[in-house]
């Protein structure tokens, strides 16, 4: 094995006296040899070269559990590892992917520094939450971390891919990449700015991540910006549970919780409803324009300061006694009210094209999307109130509006249908939409007049479909909450529902489908269960339940009169 002299007299001279002792200290102190092979171009090589000997040098100097060799790019070793660039490090090779393509200067130091002591202590020291993500990983993650000498944040982000690569040696490679050495790769993947990391080519984060965060943009192959820790716990007790993660649920959790009260949230899907999956939110106060999944992090973010949340649950039942057991699909709540926010979603056409062209032209609210579409041309599937509004809406921000109504008569109230056709808002009678086409957004739909049997192409812009909502009432409904005649949540005005201890907030009730009525009536009703809890109103001076008697056995409701 050849000697790497530091560029230096000694290594103390180059790390610095007491680092270079608290650095012989810790190497020497780990259970496991270290091997690194760093791989150099034949005779003198470049700038690059000598300077990685010169650093290489240092550290086999420290301790003799570094067991560094030096090998040629071309040779077989070389060859059999994949190696095409120099300098490039790669530690543990027999037993990792981890290669470092550059030199380790600068902040990169400490990068280096954390892979030798993790190879050392044998074990990639990810936290408990992390390795409960990296068990999900079930297919190979080719890892690309971009780094610079003198960035102070690439170091954690390198260090947690190490960790990922050691945890997961049979999926996980890594190359991690000094764009100052390997310009052209940086060039390639446009890794202007850093850290930025790519994992099987795919983008999965820029900017320095906590690990969980990190490990959890691997596994998923996409940027996440927030964690949920998970929980273990069988049986939580809490004072509120909140049924459903949307924009009313989480904002009912941050006012219970500042209220005193402990809470959860329970949702099943994905956390922020339908906001999630909106491309562009217009005019929610304080911005103009904002993608629906960041004003969908931020909120997030913003409740975990307060309530704790466990996504991917449904809850199957509830139970009432003394107290009320939540169950879900993993475990059992005891609380002292629930609210239920589970709510709606639109109704769909079902048709070829709907699903594929989602936010790309064809839209469920006029009111979030309609601005996108002035002086362009659109049609309003429905001939309730909800079309006859948004039809409304759009012709007067502008919008070219066509509605297609498969019946001959408008079934909205009946100053809605005069404001049409005073308005002039052509509408296409008898007439359903069979397919709605377009490669990148909408271009056209297909309809078909069931009263003639024929069917026509229509050039649109954008699709609003109005054919109305669905209210997801499954789990009120099965409790023996009252529903109104449409279907939504039957509830007073502090968002009780006719049971004591349950109620309701957001779209599951009914009324404006927007994400800022959602969020008040969310804070309405946690500041109700507050007040309730502290002088439940179901109760009279004996004790007795007023409005409602609940048997004790299973959810078997009965009224009485007070």
């Amino acid at each position: 094995m050849p000697e790497m002299e530091p560029s230096r007299s000694d290594a103390g001279g180059f790390l610095g006296t007491e680092v270079e002792k608290q650095l012989k200290a810790a190497f020497d102190a780990l259970p496991f040899d270290i091997p690194v092979y760093l791989f150099t171009r034949k005779g003198e090589g470049d700038a690059m070269d000598r300077a990685a000997r010169s650093l290489a040098g240092v550290f086999q100097k420290l301790s003799s559990r570094i067991r560094l060799r030096e090998l040629d790019v071309g040779d077989r070793e070389g060859n059999r590892l994949k190696i095409s660039s120099s300098p490039t490090f790669v530690f543990g090779p027999e037993r990792y992917s981890i290669k470092y393509l550059g030199v380790p200067f600068g902040e990169e130091g400490k990068t280096l520094v954390g892979a030798l002591l993790l190879l050392g202590l044998g074990s990639s020291g990810l936290g408990e939450e992390s390795l409960k993500i990296m068990k999900r990983l079930d297919s190979r993650r080719e890892i690309k971390v971009f780094v610079s000498p003198t960035c102070p944040y690439c170091p954690e982000q390198a260090i947690h891919a190490i960790k990922a690569a050691m945890e997961r040696p049979d999926l996980v490679s890594l190359e991690i990449i000094d764009i100052q050495s390997n310009p052209e790769i940086a060039d390639r993947y446009s890794a202007f700015s850093v850290p930025q990391v790519y994992a099987n080519d795919i983008l999965i984060a820029q900017g320095a991540q906590p690990e969980e965060l990190f490990i959890l943009s691997l596994v998923k192959l996409e940027p996440q910006t927030v964690f949920i820790p998970e929980s273990d716990a069988e049986v939580v007790e809490t004072d509120v549970v909140i049924v459903g993660g949307g924009p009313a649920g989480l904002t009912a959790g941050i006012y219970a919780v500042r209220s005193g009260l402990k809470t959860v949230v329970v949702e099943r899907g994905a956390l922020g409803g339908q906001v999630a999956t909106t491309p562009i939110v217009e005019n929610y106060p304080g911005f103009t324009r904002v993608p629906g999944k960041t004003l969908v992090d931020i909120l997030v973010s913003h409740a975990l300061e307060y309530v704790q949340i466990f996504p991917g649950e449904e809850v199957v039942d509830i139970r009432f006694g003394d107290t009320m057991e939540v169950l879900t699909s993993r475990r059992r709540f005891v609380a002292r009210a629930v609210i239920l926010a589970t709510g709606a979603r639109y109704r769909h056409l079902d048709v070829p094209g709907e699903m594929r062209l989602a936010g790309r032209g064809v839209s469920y609210c006029a009111t979030c999307d309609g601005p996108l579409f002035r002086g362009k041309r659109v049609i309003v599937v429905g001939g309730g109130n909800s079309a006859t509004t948004e039809a409304l809406y759009l012709h007067n921000i502008g919008v070219d509006v066509t509605i297609v109504h498969r019946r001959d008569t408008l079934r909205a109230q009946e100053h809605l249908v005069r404001s049409v056709q005073d308005s002039g808002i052509p509408v296409l009678w008898n007439t359903e939409v069979r397919e709605i086409r377009g490669v990148e957004k909408v271009k056209e739909v297909s309809v078909y007049n069931n009263r003639t049997g024929e069917t026509s192409s229509l050039p649109v812009d954008g699709v609003f479909i109005a054919v109305g909502y669905v209210p997801t009432v499954d789990l009120a409904r099965k409790i023996g909450v009252e529903l109104t005649p449409d279907g939504f949540i039957r509830h007073d005005s502090r968002h009780r529902t006719n049971i004591p201890g349950v109620y309701s907030a957001g779209d599951v009730e009914g009324g404006y489908k927007q994400i800022v009525t959602a969020m008040g009536q969310g804070t309405e009703a946690a500041l109700s269960v507050f007040e309730d809890l502290r002088n439940p109103y179901w109760l009279d001076e004996d004790g007795w339940v007023g409005s409602l008697v609940i048997k004790k056995r299973g959810n078997d409701l009965s009224s009485r009169g007070a």
